[in-house]
């Protein structure tokens, strides 16, 4: 692994502890020799990504730095005035968690979100920023758009154990083809369940991302879920009508 792809990974490790990791936990996480890990977190330092000091028990976090990047970036794209308004309306007709995903080469990055539930059970996800394609509503109604081949390839490299269970993901990817939509209950999350259909650009038809809806299983019943289905396609067609106002929607 070179420094600069080194350097990355603990940028991507430290998104995830917020109250920072010293440098001996960051080395045996990533695995990189401390002495290696000590030069990496310096530069991080100097350029200002990075906040800590340089003792072995000291801690180090992002500093604003790099996440204001992301907020600018995606203010740039024009997701803010876009797309939050159609996430925004989603939530609110559902009452439960909305989220966006965009498709970046053979990956899903979850881009947006807009919380529709305001009290009792909230589904607060984890922090990864790219979807797990087999596992989530998200991933499989991507999946939904490709051709079986190309399925199994992305299903392979996102599950590379999961080997006895490709043909059964495979069935329900064809599923979600052919309804249109894709759900999942208590599949990634213990206690959740949720329903994604893909965003399609308006003028092509080319997957470019996918639009969910998700939350505690106790709440989104089946019943439920269909109640949601015709908000949820109508949100994607919004928002694939929209895609072409915005370079975050590049498609693969």
């Amino acid at each position: 692994m070179s420094s600069r792809n080194r350097a990355i990974s603990i940028l991507e490790l430290l998104s995830h502890h917020t109250w920072g990791l010293s440098a001996h936990e960051v080395a045996d996480r990533l695995d990189i020799p401390f002495a290696a890990t000590q030069r990496l977190l310096s530069g991080l330092i100097e350029s200002g990504y990075v906040h800590g000091g340089t003792g072995k028990a000291d801690l180090f976090r992002l500093r604003v730095k790099l996440p204001a990047l992301g907020l600018a970036y995606l203010g740039a794209t024009g997701v803010t005035d876009l797309v939050q308004p159609i996430l925004d309306d989603l939530a609110k007709r559902t009452g439960e968690l909305v989220r966006l995903a965009v498709i970046e080469a053979d990956s899903l990055t979850w881009v947006a979100k807009s919380q529709g539930a305001r009290s009792g059970l909230l589904y607060n996800p984890d922090t990864d920023a790219e979807v797990h394609l087999p596992a989530t509503a998200n991933g499989r109604a991507w999946l939904s758009c490709l051709d079986e081949r190309q399925a199994r390839v992305l299903i392979e490299k996102s599950a590379p154990d999961a080997a006895g269970a490709i043909d059964a993901l495979i069935h329900d990817v064809a599923v979600a083809r052919a309804q249109g939509y894709a759900m999942v209950s208590e599949s990634y999350e213990a206690g959740t369940s949720a329903v994604a259909a893909p965003i399609r650009r308006g003028a092509t038809g080319n997957p470019i991302g996918t639009v969910s809806v998700a939350g505690p299983t106790i709440r989104m019943t089946p019943d439920r879920i269909q109640e949601f289905v015709p908000w949820l396609l109508a949100s994607a067609a919004e928002l694939g009508a929209a895609a072409s106002s915005s370079p975050l929607f590049k498609g693969p």
